[in-house]
């Protein structure tokens, strides 16, 4: 059984890099450095509920029947992907330096973890990570 690739370091946490890739028919490697997709990034059930919000052409009326919860468990659903996917791009686009300069590692912790959790969104992170910086 094939498994869904690792996001992150299951010793440290931090993100990992693909460095190799195989044929499996005829076994070539291709070894460089990759990243993951931003798709690879969703939890299992949040591919789940892309795939269905996808075949029901973004209908979210359909997809709340189908999933049998309220619409507004189904908007925040659509808010946590679109959350998640946002959070790649964002993390690409501005890298957000490491280091004495953005605060405390605690605080900055607390920023991200937010952000995982939907609390707030990736620009309001990014905006606290650097005004953390700022502050020291």
């Amino acid at each position: 059984m094939t498994r869904k690739i690792l996001e992150a370091c299951p010793s440290c946490g931090a993100d990992l890099e693909i460095r190799e890739v195989g044929c499996t028919r005829c076994e070539t490697q291709v070894r460089a450095r990759y990243r993951p997709c931003d798709f690879c990034r969703l939890s299992d059930e949040q591919s789940t509920f892309l795939k269905l919000f996808v075949t029901t052409r973004g209908n979210l009326s359909e997809v709340e029947k189908r999933l049998g919860i309220s619409y507004p468990t189904v908007r925040a659903k659509l808010d946590e992907v679109i959350g998640r996917l946002a959070a790649g791009e964002a993390a690409r686009a501005e890298p957000i330096p490491v280091g004495p300069a953005t605060g405390s590692s605690e605080a900055r912790r607390e920023v991200l973890q937010a952000v995982a959790r939907g609390e707030i969104d990736p620009a309001e992170g990014v905006r606290r990570l650097r005004a953390l910086g700022e502050s020291k």
